[in-house]
């Protein structure tokens, strides 16, 4: 008996990279929501110069890229002192991802008044061009010590309040073309908390949370109006909800998607967690990107992070699995970036890297990698019926047809399969390529 694509694609789904029995059922049913919300029907048609149908004809699926966006923050991109090294960064960094995050902390992006460090960011804007990676640019606001210049120190806040306004549209501005995804204000829901105060505290202070984050919106909106804009922050509650309502209040967003981070230093989110919390932000109607996600394979202690151990690389691999399955089936989920690609420049110097300080994978980079290039991956062949039609399941995204006529002519295109239309149909003949 012959099964449908949809059953293959299933039985895939459920058996594809090794990995413990889901005992949540939250796992256990995300399988089938993968098939319902990233996958759609691709129908290949092949006909000749008169227009009629060619039966028999070998046809080859392979996906190219995916619509969903896996990522990473590049911040380290160059920085491991050797040519070799920063190759290996490179490497990995394309083999996994099709998106990268961008620093752009005022702090250290301008640490002397007047002079921003666009340039340091641009080979790695390039190649990540080069790469078909998709690139964001974070934070264009935050009311931290890094997002806020020590020369800023003792200036009159109408003036920090230009300047500030400044920064944003010019860095939307300049990067208009190459950077189209902005986390615009950061961690709006906790805007002035002890021990972190800056010359920005007072500033929202003065000016009111409320039209401080409206009005960094409205600049960035205005320096492209076709950038997605993110609202982004660590909590998740009602607090964020408050931020997200005022953002929306005018009845048109503000906001194109919702950022929500999810470091979990401490230990993984139950499954619950983490689906109510899509389910919950989920009722805004945009789309939710995870902007900053950690697990460590290391310990703590002492007060310190320590080395990754084989023991917690093992566990790491295993949570990273679930919480991207889990979030890979929920239908408002969009995105999901990694915070720091190795241990060598991690976040509170934790082993939360998808490779070791060498750049050697973990399992967590082989178990994700499998994943995403390979359970979540359209590879697919078959011949056309007497319609000359071919038909099979396939991811949202890129991806590259092959066909091979009987008598051994080959033709090749690219086709898109949106998610935005739920299927694609792809007729193929000597005029070339026809897709609708």
């Amino acid at each position: 008996m012959t099964l449908p694509a949809r059953a293959l694609l299933l039985l895939a789904l459920a058996t594809g990279s090794p990995a413990a029995p889901a005992a949540d059922p939250l796992l256990a049913s995300a399988p089938e929501r993968i098939l319902e919300h990233r996958t759609g029907p691709l129908e290949i048609t092949v006909v000749d110069a008169a227009g009629k149908p060619v039966p028999g004809t070998t046809i080859e699926v392979e996906q190219t890229r995916h619509e969903f966006l896996f990522g990473c923050n590049i911040f380290a991109f160059g920085q491991f002192g050797s040519a070799e090294k920063n190759q290996a960064y490179q490497d990995r960094f394309a083999e996994l991802f099709n998106f990268a995050t961008f620093g752009l902390y005022w702090a250290s992006y301008e640490p002397k008044q007047g002079e921003p460090g666009h340039q340091r960011i641009e080979a790695a804007i390039d190649w990540c061009r080069e790469q078909g990676i998709t690139t964001k640019g974070h934070p264009l606001v935050w009311n931290h010590p890094a997002g806020s210049p020590a020369w800023l120190k003792d200036m009159d806040l109408d003036e920090v309040r230009k300047l500030s306004d400044a920064r944003v549209a010019d860095c939307v501005t300049r990067f208009r073309g190459r950077i189209g995804i902005f986390d615009v204000v950061n961690e709006a829901a906790d805007p002035v908390r002890p021990g972190f105060e800056t010359t920005m505290t007072g500033l929202i202070q003065q000016v009111g949370i409320e039209p401080f984050t409206t009005r960094a919106f409205e600049i960035a909106r205005k320096a492209n109006p076709d950038a997605t804009l993110l609202i982004n922050d660590y909590r998740t509650g009602p607090e964020f909800e408050k931020v997200i309502r005022f953002l929306g209040a005018g009845g048109k967003p503000l906001y194109d998607a919702i950022g929500i981070q999810s470091h979990m230093h401490g230990g993984a989110w139950p499954a619950d967690q983490t689906w109510q919390t899509c389910e919950r932000l989920a009722k805004f109607g945009v789309p939710l990107h995870f902007t900053e996600t950690t697990i460590v394979s290391g310990p703590r202690a002492d007060g310190k992070w320590q080395p990754t151990t084989p023991e917690l690389e093992t566990s790491q691999a295993r949570q990273i699995v679930d919480f991207y399955t889990l979030l890979f089936s929920h239908p408002a989920v969009a995105a999901i970036t990694w915070w720091d690609f190795s241990d060598a420049h991690a976040w509170q110097g934790a082993a939360a890297g998808l490779v070791r300080r060498d750049l050697s994978p973990k399992p967590a980079f082989s178990a994700l990698l499998g994943k995403v290039k390979q359970d979540w991956w359209t590879r697919a062949s078959g011949k056309s019926d007497a319609a000359g039609r071919f038909t099979t399941r396939a991811f949202f995204g890129q991806h590259r047809v092959t066909c091979t006529l009987p008598d051994g002519t080959k033709t090749t295109a690219e086709v898109a399969l949106p998610r935005a239309n739920g299927k694609a149909s792809c007729h193929l003949g000597p005029e070339g390529v026809r897709t609708q």
